[in-house]
Order: C-alpha cells, then sequence, then structure tokens
C-alpha cells in the first residue's frame, strides 16, 4: 500500500491518509462571516479525499485581517456558519482545521486580484477602507505601505486574549485540528524574525525573547484546545532573505513548541522581505520539514510545488515528513487525493472509485466497468458509434 495513504493518528484525531489542504485565502468574506462561496469551497475539498482540510487564515480581531475579504472569529455570530463547514467535513471522512491567524503589518491591504499591494483610491471607492496596523516594530513592509504601530503591552495582552477567543470558538465550530499562524511576514513572525523585531524588551533581541509571543499564544492554545485533539504551527522555516530567520532559528523554534505540546510543524518559508534568495523549485520547501522532523521528533507537515502524487508519495515513504499538503494544485484539481489513490495503485482495481462519496462513485464504478470493455476512446472513431 502506498505510504501515502496509511492512516495516521494525532492524539486521538485518525486521518485517513496524510494528504491535507493547507489554509488558502480566498478573501470571499463578508465583515469575517463565511459565505455560501466558503461552504461550496470547502465541501469540494472535503469531497475530494484529502485527510485534512484547513481554513484559510481566520483573523482573530477585525484589525488582524488581511483584507477585508478575510473569514474571521472575533464575534460568537461567525461560529455558526463556520460549524457548518467543519460538520459537512466531517460527514465526508475528512477532518476540519483551522488556522488562527494575526496579519499585523501585512494588514489592511489590496485583495491579492485587485493588486496585492497597499490600499489605493479605487479599493476605497469599493468600500474598502484602510485602518490602523500593529507589528513586532513600527517598520512598513515596503515603501509606501502602512507603518504599523509598534505593539506595546497592554497591545500585546489583547492579542493574545484575541487568540485565545478565537480557539474557543473554533472548537465550539466543531474544528478538530486547529493551526496556530507563525509564517508569511505576519504578526507572529514579525516578532520572530531579526529583521522585522528591533524591540528592546522582553520580546525583542535575543532569539529567545522573539520566540516569547508566539509561544506564549501557542501555550494558550494548548491549555485551550482539548488533550485528545492535536495543534499544530505553521512557521517560515527561512526569511525570504538570507539574512533573516534561519533553518537552526526555526529547529530551536520547534523545539520550543514541543515543549509547549505542539503536534505538527507546518514548515513553510518566506514572507520577510521583498525578494526570496533561497532555492524554490518543486518541492524546495521539503528539506525544511525533514531537518525539523529529523532534529526534533515533530511530526512535520511539507508543502509547497508539490504537483504530483508520485512526488507527495517520496515525501512521506522516504521519511521527509509525515504529511503533505497539497495547496495550489488542489484548487486546480480538488479531487487530488481521490486521483492520488488511483495513481498509486492503493484503490481497488475492480472498484476503482470506492473510496469516492457513494453519490458519485456507485456512479464512477458502473462507467468504469463498462469503459474497460470498450477500450480507450480514439479521436478517430465516430462520436455517435
Amino acid at each position: 500500500m502506498a505510504k501515502l495513504f496509511e492512516p495516521v493518528t494525532l492524539r486521538d484525531v485518525n486521518l485517513r491518509n496524510r494528504l491535507a489542504v493547507p489554509p488558502m485565502c480566498q478573501y470571499q468574506a463578508e465583515d469575517g462571516f463565511v459565505t455560501t462561496y466558503h461552504t461550496v469551497h470547502y465541501g469540494k475539498l472535503a469531497l475530494g479525499g484529502f485527510g485534512l482540510v484547513i481554513v484559510e487564515a481566520t483573523a482573530v480581531s477585525p484589525e488582524a485581517r488581511i483584507t477585508h475579504g478575510d473569514v474571521g472569529l472575533w464575534r460568537d455570530e461567525q461560529v455558526e456558519g463556520l460549524a457548518g463547514i467543519a460538520a459537512f467535513m466531517k460527514a465526508q471522512g475528512a477532518v476540519p482545521g483551522i488556522q488562527l491567524a494575526h496579519a499585523g503589518p501585512k494588514a489592511s491591504m489590496q485583495r491579492p486580484y485587485h493588486g496585492d499591494g497597499p490600499l489605493n483610491d479605487a479599493d476605497i471607492a469599493r468600500g474598502d477602507r484602510p485602518w490602523a496596523i500593529v507589528s513586532a516594530s513600527a517598520q512598513a513592509v515596503d515603501q509606501g505601505w502602512l507603518v504599523p504601530e509598534a505593539l506595546d503591552a497592554a497591545g500585546i495582552e489583547k492579542v493574545k486574549a484575541d487568540f485565545a477567543a478565537a480557539a474557543r470558538r473554533a472548537l465550539k465550530a466543531g474544528f478538530e485540528v486547529v493551526e496556530l499562524h507563525c509564517a508569511h511576514g505576519y504578526l507572529l513572525n514579525s516578532f520572530l524574525s531579526p529583521l522585522t523585531n528591533h524591540r528592546t524588551d522582553a520580546y525583542g533581541g535575543s532569539r529567545e525573547n522573539r520566540f516569547r509571543l508566539p509561544l506564549e499564544i501557542a501555550r494558550e492554545l494548548r491549555a485551550i484546545w482539548p488533550v485528545d485533539k492535536p495543534l499544530f504551527v505553521r512557521v517560515s522555516a527561512v526569511d525570504g532573505l538570507k539574512t533573516g530567520v534561519t533553518i537552526e532559528d526555526t529547529v530551536a523554534f520547534a523545539e520550543a513548541l514541543k515543549a509547549v505540546g505542539v503536534d505538527v510543524v507546518d514548515v513553510s518559508s518566506g514572507g520577510v522581505g521583498t525578494t526570496y534568495e533561497h532555492p524554490s523549485g518543486y518541492g524546495h520547501q521539503v528539506p525544511y520539514a525533514e531537518r525539523v522532523r529529523r532534529d526534533t521528533g515533530l511530526k512535520t507537515m511539507a508543502v509547497g510545488l508539490i504537483v504530483d502524487p508520485f512526488q507527495a508519495e517520496q515525501v512521506v515513504a522516504e521519511g521527509h515528513a509525515d504529511l503533505v499538503a497539497i495547496g495550489r494544485e488542489a484548487l486546480r484539481n480538488p479531487n487530488f487525493a481521490l486521483d492520488a489513490e488511483q495513481a498509486l495503485g492503493a484503490a481497488p482495481q475492480d472498484a476503482p472509485y470506492e473510496s469516492w462519496v457513494p453519490q458519485l462513485g456507485w456512479w464512477l464504478n458502473g462507467r468504469e466497468r463498462k469503459l474497460r470493455r470498450l477500450g480507450a476512446w480514439s479521436n478517430g472513431e465516430d462520436v455517435a458509434a
């Protein structure tokens, strides 16, 4: 059997396979509330056979949003819509997860398809007005971007409280996995990176001080999240610039996360710096996941330009990571996991669609039997034959 389709148990949560959909923002929320778009989007991914589907970066406060279209969990009323999505995922056999996030210095920006930069007059005319933003230090992402206010002691306490409240709401909504976003230049990454953290208090300076706020929040989430459910943390293994966070920093951070009860490190990269000075080919982040896994003993999830079932199988079979996250390829093909099962020979030969939901698999197995009798279609055949 393909290693990719061996089940895995994280605490008391069972994943049917090692394939996951990572958080990918859709920017379709209305005042933080999910819409019918999200129900359909996450529904088709759950139907696609993945073991775990993680809902996009979900803001813990209004000011924590990347854009006006971000999903939120800062109000009790936002629970109901997400609960419906989580329940549907479970009914289809996928474990529902959610990522909790604060955009920090990258908050109050354009939706990507409107430019992916600072808000401008056209955005304001659409109703997307800017708001005040915060970060580890008063440093803008780049020239022309909003300058954030450095969080003071009261601001730090508010952020911690916001994450805790959002985690309680995520639990109430029925999610089995919660992921803390510490990557891609957003708020917690701005504390971790020496390129963006210029503080002189207990939250800046040494590596241990830069770890402090993410670890405090991870510890609080672990206390809130039930002991039988896993906690993930997403990290940027390296910053975009080589002078920033290194893989050695990330291994040390992962060791500290392990000590507070984190179960899986979701290993990405980049986000700080306007360029990316590291290799960026197929599976370029897999070696980072392998390094964290090897040096800490933590389970890891590999992500980044993994586009082929055999490539994904290799990641798990060779011990590079425990889970494989299929991101943009899942947007292109929501049935990637089901297709991979067939490609890797993990599906029954006489009923290759057995793992599909029966409403679909029954039809497709019947068609498959007939296609095998007919043989492959040829472009030269009469379409009406």
